[in-house]
């Protein structure tokens, strides 16, 4: 089964934004649209509010392909 396999999914609980290394490029809410807003100025809006499990691929999708690394994915 996929949990066997990729244990580490199921540790991130939340979608923390490093407002520092955030250059607005808006790549997050593109695609965790459930998950990121832009503010005004274009830069994403978390809650911090638990991740969904069913969300966590495209969570870690989008901290990836962050072109300044700052989405992170936190297990707290």
């Amino acid at each position: 089964p996929r949990s066997t396999l990729f244990p580490y999914t199921t540790l991130f609980r939340s979608v923390r934004v490093n407002p520092i290394q955030c250059t607005a490029h808006g790549v997050c809410a593109e695609l965790l649209p459930e998950w990121v807003e832009l503010d005004e100025w274009g830069y994403p809006v978390v809650d911090g509010q638990p991740l969904p499990a069913q969300l966590v691929d495209h969570a870690r999708r989008a901290a990836a392909a962050c072109p300044t690394l700052a989405i992170v994915l936190t297990s707290d």
